[in-house]
């Protein structure tokens, strides 16, 4: 009986092994990328004028530095900041902004692809929360369109 119980607990760890090797080679399929030629950032009332205004203009300088070896679908981006939350947390040093962005086709104005995500700053100064939150946003909208170079503010 213990023979039979040895055997297959190895024989379960084998088969785990083997799983989770397995799940390591998969790959994901790339996702897709852009020619982004302009972006243009909105939002609702009463959102600070400096998140906005970083955002679009560290988004443009990234857009105005990449370059394209290869022919892509070009878009353009809609950039809506749903929400802004400062001051969150047990240190009140927590900065929550909702980014929605749609990329419409330049040639017949179809959204093309759809991105929606939360940016989450840490800014100890609370006069310089808004910069910060500006430049986590645009840092994520950088990776996400694979846009190069960082905007200049």
């Amino acid at each position: 009986m213990n023979w039979l119980r040895s055997c297959f607990c190895r024989a379960t760890l084998v088969c785990a092994a083997l799983t989770a090797c397995g799940s390591l080679s998969a790959t994901k399929p790339a996702a897709p990328v852009y020619d982004v030629r302009s972006a243009v950032v909105l939002s609702g009332p009463n959102m600070p004028a400096e998140v906005l205004s970083g955002i679009n203009d560290r988004v443009n300088a990234a857009i105005n530095a990449t370059v394209r070896d290869t022919v892509l679908p070009r878009v353009v981006l809609t950039i809506r900041v749903v929400s802004v939350q400062k001051g969150l947390g047990f240190q009140k040093d927590r900065n929550v902004a909702k980014i929605s962005i749609d990329a419409a086709s330049v040639e017949d104005g179809s959204v093309i692809a759809v991105s929606a995500f939360d940016v989450t700053s840490i800014a100890a100064d609370p006069k310089l929360a808004d910069e910060i939150l500006a430049e986590d946003a645009a840092a994520r909208i950088r990776s996400v369109f694979s846009l190069s170079g960082r905007g200049a503010k």
